[in-house]
C-alpha cells in the first residue's frame, strides 16, 4: 500500500509562487514515475506535470515555462515549483503514482490564486 501526502498549497496573489511537495511511503520510490494533477471547480481532473524515474519531465502546455517538477529520491519526495501563478491555476493539486493496475492518489492540496 502506497500513501501519498501533499503539502504546500495556500492562497497566493497573481504572479506569485508556491512549491508543492508530495511524500510517498514505501520503498523503491526511485523506480516509479510521479505525476501532479489538478482539478478546478466544475472541471475534470487534468495532468499538469510528470517526471519519469530518470528525471525526464513533461508538462501540459498551459504551465510550460512557469512550473517545474522535480524529485528527491533520497527523501521519497516529488515537488512542483509553481511560478507566475494565474487565477486559472486555482485548483486542488493531487500527487499521483500509477503502479499497474492501481492508481494511487494523495488527498490533495488547495491552491488559490487571487488578489
Amino acid at each position: 500500500q502506497v500513501q501519498l501526502v501533499e503539502s504546500g498549497g495556500g492562497l497566493v496573489q497573481p504572479g506569485g509562487s508556491l512549491r508543492l511537495s508530495c511524500v510517498a511511503s514505501g520503498s523503491m520510490f526511485s523506480i516509479y514515475a510521479m505525476d501532479w494533477y489538478r482539478q478546478a471547480p466544475g472541471k475534470r481532473r487534468e495532468l499538469v506535470a510528470a517526471i519519469t524515474s530518470g528525471g525526464r519531465a513533461n508538462y501540459v502546455d498551459s504551465v510550460k515555462g512557469r512550473f517545474t517538477i522535480s524529485r528527491d529520491n533520497d527523501k521519497n519526495t516529488v515537488y512542483l515549483q509553481m511560478n507566475s501563478l494565474k487565477p486559472e491555476d486555482t485548483a486542488v493539486y493531487y500527487c499521483h503514482r500509477y503502479v499497474p493496475p492501481i492508481n494511487y492518489w494523495g488527498k490533495g492540496t488547495l491552491v488559490t490564486v487571487s488578489s
